[in-house]
């Protein structure tokens, strides 16, 4: 994810819960690679000001299908490159991100899971 919008961040959520409905969380190992102005899905609206991104989108009802999601297994991975270019602090700035949800490179992450055999699905 890479785009900043709101509705449509919302509604790949929507895409990534009914893709879990239809095929079960237990066949899937679904990652959701964050860089860009995707970042904004987890950014928290009040730290905004502190970064480089304009407004964040981490709200109380975006972050209660980002936790559901997880729950059934879904990772959410965030690019460094995005996090120094953007100067964002992931420990202050975003919904529960942890430091093993951090990737060196969002866009050489994708590459490197299609390696090895991962579908690329962009919605």
């Amino acid at each position: 994810m890479n785009f900043d919008d709101s509705q449509e961040q919302q509604q790949t959520l929507r895409y990534i819960k009914n893709h879990l409905n239809a095929v079960g969380e237990d066949k899937l190992d679904l990652r959701v690679i964050l860089h860009g102005d995707g970042l904004t899905l987890l950014l928290e609206p009040d730290m905004a000001d502190n970064t480089l991104f304009k407004s964040g989108y981490a709200t109380d009802e975006l972050t209660a299908s980002v936790a559901a999601l997880k729950d059934r297994g879904v990772r959410f991975l965030v690019c460094a490159n995005t996090l120094r270019g953007k100067k964002v602090d992931h420990e202050n700035d975003l919904y529960d991100v942890a430091g093993e949800d951090i990737v060196v490179s969002g866009v050489a992450e994708i590459a490197r899971l299609q390696g090895q055999g991962f579908a690329y699905i962009r919605p």
